[in-house]
């Protein structure tokens, strides 16, 4: 009862609600934006009370090199886009990630706060998780009915986001779940988690959920021998679980029968297997190569797409991409930051990459230990052996500037004080 106040303490209190906001309103497309509107409205004020505060925050220090990283490399791509319009405009839309991330650092300012909005967002997680099993159990969700090949659960039948989000925020429900019930909570929570994002038809998910649960599986056991026992345990609960939804569900049938098309052995099998995946990565690396230094432009992969691809190329000529539309973007992070920011892009994103890896070396066992659950989420999310949204689109790109604001706030806040007014 008491944790249930505090969180409700937490989802009410006005200097948390942007940030919760945020992720809430994931499911609703461009409604998040609401979130951010909030948070530069709450750093207005912050800033107001305290003009010099933010100089001071060891997270803002960190964030801002971080994102200068991120936008950096869409800025200088800009310049050579082929649609500068929508470069430019893609640019100057991310700069509003910069009070969200800063806006984040104030409020996550001490580690009860960050552990009460670490709750917070699993309370957020686990609406979503129950009402997919709504859907699972009977076909309709508080967004619908479900489509054939996937259940959408929140996120509406048009919108097959539910699996990927998920599993990529599933650390915040298993950490809860672990602080809350011990080792039960997170085997309960992993059992539950599973079967909406098996059934969410993302194979991406997949990866994104495995990998988030090995790392959890690794901190609990600790050594590698009992690491190595406890994974063969959770493949016979996997392998239950994928027999049993394999012979129960025709969405996760299909889905399957698509994968193992990958073993016919020849490329259009494989194509199948990775639904056209293979074309897109084959027309990136020629876009790359004819593009290497700055690439075609932030965002602009869809209208340089059409120059580079065949005629007869699937995305194409399939009604239902639109005719002569192309691929909207690489599906794979390294793809998409050599095709649309190049070289230039892939070393600024790298120098990123390397000063977020020594701030988590240097932030000690408390800051690494305050910061896990998101930097479990950072991990899988920029995981490079998967599939991936566009990280420069305006809702996969909120999410993830979302995380990285929070990463960097969690680090640091078993050393900050409280913000004042909060």
């Amino acid at each position: 009862m008491n944790s249930f106040s505090s969180t409700l303490k937490t989802l009410l209190h006005p200097p948390w609600l942007p940030l919760w906001v945020v992720v809430a309103l994931l499911p609703f497309g461009r409604s998040a934006e609401l979130g951010t509107f909030l948070c530069v409205v709450g750093l207005l004020l912050a800033v107001r009370r305290d003009p010099g505060g933010w100089r001071a925050n060891a997270g803002v220090r960190l964030l801002v090199p971080l994102l200068a990283c991120y936008i950096g490399a869409a800025l200088l791509s800009a310049f050579m886009a082929i649609m500068p319009g929508k470069s430019w405009a893609t640019v100057l839309g991310l700069l509003r990630y910069v009070p969200l991330g800063v806006y984040a650092c104030y409020v996550v300012c001490d580690q009860s706060r960050l552990h009460a909005f670490y709750l917070a967002i699993a309370v957020v997680i686990a609406f979503w998780m129950l009402d997919a099993w709504m859907q699972m159990l009977t076909g309709w969700s508080l967004r619908g009915h479900a489509q054939l090949e996937r259940i959408s659960g929140i996120f509406g039948a048009d919108d097959p986001k539910l699996g990927p989000t998920l599993a990529v925020l599933s650390p915040f429900a298993l950490w809860a779940a672990r602080e809350r019930w011990r080792q039960g909570g997170l085997l309960i929570a992993f059992l539950l988690l599973l079967g909406p994002v098996m059934l969410s038809g993302s194979r991406a998910a997949w990866i994104c959920f495995g990998l988030a649960s090995l790392i959890f599986l690794w901190r609990e056991v600790g050594s590698p021998l009992r690491f190595v026992a406890a994974c063969a345990m959770v493949a016979l609960v996997l392998l239950a679980a994928g027999g049993i939804a394999w012979k129960t569900s025709t969405r996760f049938d299909a889905r399957m029968q698509r994968t193992l098309a990958v073993l016919g052995g020849n490329a259009q099998d494989l194509n199948e297997a990775t639904t056209g995946r293979l074309e897109i990565w084959r027309n990136s690396v020629v876009m790359i190569a004819a593009h290497p230094v700055t690439g075609v432009g932030v965002r602009d992969f869809r209208y340089a797409y059409p120059q580079f691809a065949p005629a007869n190329d699937h995305f194409l000529v399939a009604e239902s991409c639109g005719e002569g539309a192309g691929a909207c973007h690489a599906h794979q992070i390294v793809l998409e930051i050599l095709t649309e920011t190049g070289i230039v892009g892939l070393l600024l994103w790298l120098s990123g990459v390397g000063l977020a890896w020594r701030a988590w070396r240097r932030a000690g066992k408390a800051g690494r230990a305050a910061a896990f659950p998101v930097t479990v989420s950072l991990t899988v999310m920029l995981f490079p052996i998967n599939t991936h949204l566009a990280f420069y689109s305006a809702w996969w790109g909120l999410l993830f500037a979302w995380l990285l604001g929070l990463w960097c706030a969690a680090l640091y806040a078993v050393r900050e004080g409280p913000l004042h007014g909060a």
